[in-house]
Parts: C-alpha cells; sequence; structure tokens
C-alpha cells in the first residue's frame, strides 16, 4: 500500500465511519422511545394502583376560640360592650415517632414492560406530650374545640386495607380528610377525631397505627416528630435511598437490605415547613426506591453511545491487519463489518425487552461475533486470523459489559481500555516504517 493510497483508505475509513453515525442515532432514538413508552406504562400504573407516595403524620391539631370582650365610650360616655371572636389551632407534633415496617416487592406488567410496585406493611407509635395554655387575659375567654390527628399522603389509593388505630388504647374511627386548618385544608389524607382537652392542663398520650401503603417505585417518609426512628426493611437487593436524609445505618446483600434512620427535629426543618403550610411534596423527608441500580434503558442508552467507539476500534485493527500482513481490504467490506456492529445494539434492545439483560447480551454478543468471525476469516483469507478478530471483537464486547454494569467504575474502566487498546495499536506497530509503505506489492482478495 502506497503512503497516497494509505492516506485515501483512511479518509474514505473515516467517511464511512461518519455515515455509519445515522444507523447508530437511530438506534438511540429507539432507545429513547422505549424509555418514554416505559414511562407511559408507569403512568398507566399509577393511575389504576397509587404513584410514588409520600407520608407525614400524625399530628395534632387543636382548634380554638378567643371570646374578648370589648369595652367602648360612646360620645354620651355611655359605656358599651361587645364581644370579638377569633378562631386560631395549634399544631403539636409528636414527641417521638417509631414507624417500622417491611416493604414487599412486586411486578405490574404493562404490555413488555414491568413496573415494579411495593407494600409497605408498617407500625407506627407516636407519642405526644404538650399543654395549651389560657389566653392570659382576663377579659378573653379561650375555648377549646374539636383536636383532631392529621395524616398526609399525596394519594390516598396507596392506603392498602383499614388501617387499625389506637389512641391511649382505645380505637379510633379513621376518617377521610386531612381536616380543616392550615395545610391539612389543602392537602389529601385522613384524620381521626378526638375528645376536647381541658384548657391549660399538661396531656401525655400515645398513638398506635397498623397500616399497609402500596405503590410504585419509591417510599417517601417524612420526620415530622422531635425524634424519629424509622426501620425499613425488604428482600429487595438493590435499594437507593435519596430524600433529605440518609439512612444512619444500612444493610443491602443477597437476602434484601435493612436500613434505618434516627432523625431529630434540631436536624430537620420538615416540622417549621409544616407550620408554615408548605406543601406536602417541599417537605423533607427520606425516601426509599425500589429501582435498579443500572436500569435496563440506562444500560442500553450507555451501549449505543459506545458503539462508535466499537466501530473505529474495528476499522482500525482492520487497517493494522492491511499495514502489517499487507492485505487489501475494500471499503464495502469495512461497510458491511461496520453495519453489523450497529445491528449488535439492536439485537440487544429487543432481546433484553424479552429476557435478563446479561442472557441478551450474551445471546447478541454470540451472534454477531460468529457471524464477524465467518465473514472476516474470508477477508483476511486466514482462519486464523479471523480467530484471532474475534478474540479482539471478544475482549472489547467483555469490557463493553464491564462498564454497562458498573455504575461506580465506567469512567475508570473505560479510560483502561482506551489505553490498553492504544497501548496495543502502539506496540504492533512500532516497526512499521511509515515512509516505505508502497514497496512491497498488496496480495489481492
Amino acid at each position: 500500500m502506497s503512503q497516497l493510497s494509505f492516506v485515501l483508505k483512511a479518509l474514505i475509513v473515516g467517511f464511512l465511519t461518519l455515515l455509519l453515525l445515522i444507523p447508530l442515532s437511530m438506534i438511540n432514538g429507539t432507545i429513547r422511545d422505549r424509555q418514554s413508552y416505559r414511562l407511559l406504562a408507569m403512568e398507566k400504573v399509577e393511575r389504576s394502583y397509587a404513584g410514588q407516595l409520600k407520608f407525614a403524620g400524625p399530628v395534632l391539631i387543636v382548634p380554638f376560640q378567643d371570646v374578648e370582650t370589648v369595652i367602648t365610650v360612646n360620645d354620651k360616655g355611655e359605656e358599651k360592650q361587645h364581644k370579638e371572636i377569633s378562631d386560631s389551632f395549634w399544631i403539636f407534633y409528636p414527641k417521638t415517632l417509631d414507624a417500622k415496617g417491611g416493604m414487599v416487592p412486586d411486578n405490574r406488567a404493562v404490555g413488555i414492560f414491568n413496573v415494579r410496585t411495593y407494600e409497605w406493611n408498617a407500625k407506627m407509635k407516636a407519642v405526644f406530650d404538650f399543654n395549651t395554655v389560657d389566653s392570659g387575659n382576663p377579659l378573653v375567654k379561650r375555648s377549646i374545640g374539636s383536636p383532631y390527628l392529621s395524616f398526609l399522603m399525596n394519594d390516598t389509593r396507596g392506603l392498602k386495607g383499614t388501617p387499625k388505630l389506637k389512641v391511649a388504647g382505645e380505637s379510633r374511627e379513621i376518617k377521610q380528610g386531612a381536616g380543616s386548618h392550615g395545610i391539612t385544608s389543602k392537602e389529601k389524607g385522613l384524620h381521626v377525631s378526638l375528645p376536647k382537652f381541658a384548657l391549660a392542663e399538661p396531656q401525655k398520650f400515645s398513638v398506635d397505627m397498623d397500616f399497609a401503603l402500596g405503590g410504585t417505585e419509591s417510599l417517601s417518609f417524612v420526620p415530622i416528630a422531635d425524634s424519629n426512628k424509622i426501620n425499613i426493611q425488604s428482600s429487595w437487593q438493590d435499594p437507593n435511598f435519596t430524600g433529605d436524609f440518609s439512612p444512619r445505618n444500612s444493610k443491602v446483600d443477597e437476602n434484601g437490605f435493612v436500613a434505618n434512620w434516627d432523625i431529630s427535629s434540631l436536624s430537620a426543618s420538615a416540622q417549621t415547613e409544616y407550620r408554615n403550610m408548605a406543601s406536602l411534596e417541599s417537605i423533607e423527608s427520606l425516601q426509599v426506591n425500589l429501582m435498579d441500580a443500572v436500569d435496563l434503558y440506562t444500560q442500553l442508552d450507555r451501549a449505543s453511545k459506545y458503539g462508535m467507539l466499537f466501530i473505529i476500534l474495528t476499522f482500525v485493527g482492520f487497517l493494522m491487519f492491511e499495514i502489517i500482513k499487507q492485505l487489501a481490504i475494500h471499503p464495502i467490506q469495512y461497510g458491511l463489518v461496520g453495519l453489523s456492529l450497529a445491528i449488535f445494539f439492536v439485537l440487544l434492545l429487543s432481546l433484553s425487552e424479552k429476557i435478563d439483560f446479561m442472557w441478551a447480551y450474551l445471546t447478541a454478543s454470540v451472534a454477531c461475533i460468529g457471524l464477524l468471525t465467518t465473514y472476516v476469516s474470508s477477508v483476511l483469507r486466514s482462519f486464523s486470523r479471523g480467530l484471532g478478530f474475534s478474540a479482539m471483537l471478544t475482549i472489547l464486547y467483555g469490557a463493553l459489559y464491564g462498564l454497562l454494569i458498573s455504575e461506580d467504575n465506567a469512567l475508570l474502566m473505560g479510560s483502561l481500555l482506551l489505553f490498553t487498546v492504544l497501548a496495543a495499536i502502539m506496540l504492533a506497530t512500532r516497526k512499521v516504517d511509515w515512509y516505505q509503505l508502497g514497496k512491497k506489492p498488496p496480495e489481492t482478495v
């Protein structure tokens, strides 16, 4: 191969590489379409089951009314009395709140898509210890209205079955609606009516509640008490702890996970946000997601982005054979090999929606490597060269799989792969006299 021929071949191969961006971009677009279809499937499940749940409570709401006797004097010096009535309410938070329970994961199929759901079977105990106060003004008569416990939920359909609730050991009826005061008047939820309290007398009682929450993919819990201890366990092996608070300690293994939170109101602003009547969605919370660490379409999207690297490395390998073995490979043969590499990602997408990603990747890899080994053996006029080429592809596919399943080490593995490939090319061509490429006539294919 002469220097001019080598430069021309390199330009043609570069042009073919750019052309192959078209099918790769189409494949990437197909993956994004499938991602959007999966989101539509999730929305369908959320409409019929329940969405990503957020729960807050219990909070004690105590309405009260002040009746003030106002004395006025008219122009004639006559005193007149009238009453001015004002309504307000107290918000009392639990001193302590302990909640624990197991999340049972499940799947709901919508067509070919599986949407992760769960059911959290929980036991909760909250202790209230508070004191109402008198007006402090002899002209103002204060009276307490009907207090109630309020629970906020962004989607009450997530409440599965009928909760059991006891206040001071006595069963109480749970009613729809979060209440009619403050934030409770504009949010979905539940409430429990309580008997009236004596004014300016210390009050202390416990609230025990057994309940089940079912939702889609994630559960958020608001640490509303002065001291919050939450324990969640599940058989799910890939939890994602997000939200505003990380677990104080957690254990994740092949049996699932156990996570514990110990949150003080000194480090959380949930009570302040509740008091300021913020929306439930904006109140600080802990969150557990039952999602794959690297989900299917994230893996497929990342895989397709490595497609151009695959093609470039394969074409570089072809050029090395041309240079070192003095072979002539036609640009059409380059193009066919590049298309077969692109089709790998289509196979991977279609198979992984039907079977486990690992087996889909293995099947697509074996199919493409087998095809390329047969074709390249003929192109390179040697079965042993074809096997060497297939060994290179096997290493590339194995490295790509490692990149896809690794969430934390993808950059390190990718940079090591590129360094290894560059080192191999440099070592293989270290004795090539680039100025003497035209001395030996090429073999014909």
